[in-house]
């Protein structure tokens, strides 16, 4: 059994995958890597992904399958995968040398161990065009670092400061056997990702590393926001499948509850912020309905993100108040760091 699966979901990446590959083969034997081609047809992404397979046939499986966008992909290579840990790397993303050979390292060590690893946790670092200061997303002042711990040592998590894909990898099994199943064709399943499976995450290990490197540039990347709010329906689809998951699972852990509620509240902060930006009635409409939405499912829940801060400055009435609205929530981008 291999050590590490790393699942590569690509769609039309031949611009930018090689470096992506190539800063994970340096793993070794111990690592499998999944090429999901996702039915790419506008250039030789495919072809591509073939020859990594033909070159390095112990680590590289090359998987080829219509187009079902990201989370597709990326429930392709769960279903998939042969190691013991999992990780997703984007194909316009790469990894640390130093940082990714202890991570390895460090899961062969804890493999062995007496307790079940479920979620290894490592700093990503924001590859933005244009910008010589690096911003990096570390956790040493909410984790306990370098050893195996549970939610109940966890510090308080700072908003914009979430385990986010970039930073995680999870035991295997757990994302099989959690049932965890992304929508197709829709964007921002990363949220789900790192969402849904967390009640089954007992055992963490947090090491303080520069891992993951996060490239955001490019002007049709998701995160783009007026690429945000062209695919806002998308946005919603998952804010949507996030409520469903706090409302329809009785989450015992008070930690988790905390974490995940947190969370929630980010993602229905943005969701709400791209339908103001949009300054369509339509979408404001649509902002309206999705607090009913988490009104009728969970009344406790939308309670205590209505009445929050963001719930609050997200609400505000009339025209003025959702300039005030957008005015707070850029202020809370450069603050809390987050998208």
């Amino acid at each position: 059994m291999k050590l590490l699966s790393i699942a590569i979901p690509c769609y039309n990446s031949e611009k930018y995958m090689r470096k992506c590959i190539d800063s994970l083969l340096i793993g070794g034997e111990d690592v499998e890597i999944l090429i999901i081609d996702d039915g790419s047809t506008k250039d030789r992404t495919a072809e591509i992904a073939d020859e990594y397979e033909a070159q390095f046939p112990t680590i590289v499986r090359a998987i080829h399958k219509e187009n079902g966008g990201h989370g597709s992909a990326v429930n392709t290579g769960i279903a998939n995968a042969t190691g013991l840990y999992f990780k997703v790397v984007d194909s316009d993303d790469w990894v640390k040398q130093d940082a990714y050979f202890k991570i390895l390292d460090t899961l062969r060590e804890l493999a062995g161990g007496g307790q079940a690893l479920d979620m290894l946790i490592s700093n990503y670092v924001y590859e933005k065009e244009g910008e010589r200061r690096k911003k990096v997303i570390q956790y040493r002042h909410i984790l306990p670092v370098e050893k195996m711990f549970t939610w109940t040592d966890c510090h308080h998590f700072l908003k914009g400061h979430y385990i986010l894909m970039h930073s995680v990898i999870f035991r295997t099994r757990l994302l099989q056997e959690c049932g965890l199943k992304l929508p197709e064709h829709t964007f921002y399943v990363d949220n789900l990702y790192v969402f849904e499976p967390l009640p089954y995450v007992k055992n963490m290990y947090y090491l303080d590393v520069n891992f993951y490197r996060y490239y955001i540039g490019r002007q049709d990347q998701s995160v783009n926001e007026t690429v945000m709010i062209s695919r806002i329906d998308q946005q919603i689809r998952v804010n949507k499948i996030m409520i469903d998951t706090m409302a329809d699972n009785k989450i015992a852990d008070k930690r988790i509850r905390q974490y995940m509620t947190s969370y929630l509240d980010i993602i229905t902060t943005v969701t709400s912020v791209m339908l103001i930006r949009s300054g369509t009635e339509e979408n404001l409409e649509k902002k309206k309905e999705l607090w009913q939405y988490l009104k009728a499912k969970d009344g406790g829940l939308y309670f205590r993100l209505r009445h929050g801060l963001f719930g609050r400055t997200m609400n505000l009435p009339g025209r003025g108040g959702r300039k005030l609205s957008v005015a707070a929530y850029k202020i809370s981008q450069k603050f809390y760091g987050f998208n």
